[in-house]
């Protein structure tokens, strides 16, 4: 077995442990760079991790590991100056690890990924089978966690932490919303990897994917939310990388819909592709544009307009995707707001009325929503820059209808009343 990376002295200064739904992340703090290896044994089962050169500064007494696949952790030489770092296993894993160099705030580190051992099922994968008057799903990531804090603000406030506070007050109005339902991506405080986040919104059959995060700049005068959609380029390169791929080919193009590219030619598949990655494209900009506007009644705008750039976390090219940032956590006021529950809310708020006033406007075929649109009036919460006559033109209605429906004396409406909107 070969050692890994360039060997110097360092000592091990700490250990951090976060926990996942289906693995185990195990970061190292080192004084420098190290060379390692790392195997597992059975019978019992055990995690080995060898470290040249190395001795180890803490202790293991403030590890939690009732939830993680290990039992107990020792340590001790090998050789005359090697540690050598045992895990008691619970169960059997497989184990991946690699080496980080020191970057701002972190030193180096050894970064140990554990994961659990899936359980062989011989059950036929079923296709996906359309369903009438579904719920509309909403697939809500927050940005960062675990080891990555992701910006860090005034008195310690922590990007990972606010933005998952904001995540789950998301997930909770959506499932309240009767035509609604929320997905939380990141449940607790652990790392995903840009692309499990995107294949777990994937594999809860979202329609839309939101990526929750608080900017952060040098200059803490800084101020002000912000709403991305992918850009074009991006789409364009994560084109190419999809198509390159079998495994991706046999993914589902159309979130909920049916339609896969494993058994079209090439030029077919890139064809249909592209269609749906500028649908795709275009139906984030549209709904962007709404959630930007309420967002606005909430907090100072950073820019006006919904902005494009290559996030990686929005390279779904079958899922429409916006990437928040619920404002500046590097500046002291909007940080202090961010950490606000009363805040968060208000912000959480803003989001969801942005997105089902857009989800009200283009309903999903097959959607409760859609069916709804037809038959009954629906609710709709007023935004800044909203008319009545505005209003009605966009339904197909008039003002004295919504006025005689809504039993209102006047025209007169403010940001955040909440109307029926008559149906036909």
């Amino acid at each position: 077995m070969l050692w890994i990376s360039p060997s110097y002295a360092a000592e091990v200064d700490s250990l951090r442990l976060w926990r996942a739904p289906d693995n185990t992340r195990l970061v190292l703090d080192l004084s420098g760079p190290v060379e390692h290896k790392v195997f597992t044994l059975d019978n019992p089962n055990r995690l080995v991790i060898d470290i040249k050169n190395s001795t180890l500064k803490t202790t293991f007494d403030k590890l939690d590991l009732p939830s993680t696949p290990i039992d107990a952790m020792r340590s001790g030489l090998r050789g005359d100056a090697d540690l050598r770092l045992v895990f008691d296993l619970k169960k059997p894993v497989t184990v991946k690890s690699f080496t980080l160099k020191a970057y701002e705030q972190y030193g180096d580190r050894l970064v140990v990924d554990i994961f659990d051992k899936q359980q062989s099922s011989n059950k036929p994968v079923s296709k996906v089978v359309p369903v009438d008057n579904r719920r509309i799903v909403v697939a809500i990531d927050a940005g960062h966690g675990g080891e990555d804090p992701g910006a860090l603000g005034p008195r310690k406030v922590r990007e990972k932490v606010v933005v998952l506070q904001i995540a789950k007050r998301l997930e909770q109005l959506f499932d309240k919303d009767p035509y609604f339902t929320g997905e939380l991506v990141r449940t607790g405080d652990y790392y995903l990897a840009h692309r499990k986040r995107t294949a777990i919104a994937h594999d809860k059959r979202a329609d839309f994917f939101l990526s929750i995060h608080a900017d952060a700049f040098t200059n803490p005068k800084a101020n002000g939310a912000s709403v991305y959609a992918l850009s074009t380029r991006g789409a364009s390169s994560e084109a190419a990388r999809y198509l390159a791929g079998k495994e991706n080919r046999a993914d589902l193009i159309g979130g909920a819909g049916s339609l896969s590219l494993d058994d079209k030619d090439d030029a077919l598949a890139e064809v249909l592709l592209d269609l749906s990655m500028t649908a795709t494209l275009s139906s984030s900009l549209d709904a962007g544009s709404y959630v930007l506007k309420n967002m606005g009644g909430v907090a100072r705008l950073h820019k006006k307009k919904v902005e494009q750039a290559g996030f990686l976390v929005l390279k779904s090219p079958d899922i429409p995707s916006l990437l928040i940032e619920t404002g500046f956590i590097s500046n002291p006021t909007e940080a202090s707001r961010l950490s606000n529950s009363a805040y968060q809310q208000k912000m959480a708020v803003a989001i969801y009325t942005g997105l089902v006033g857009y989800f009200t406007d283009h309903p999903p075929a097959g959607t409760a929503i859609a069916a709804a649109r037809s038959t009954k009036a629906r609710s709709y919460v007023i935004a800044r820059g909203d008319t009545l006559s505005g209003i009605a033109q966009r339904y197909n209605t008039s003002v004295n209808r919504i006025l005689s429906y809504n039993k209102m004396r006047s025209s007169t409406i403010k940001v955040g009343q909440k109307i029926m909107i008559p149906a036909g």
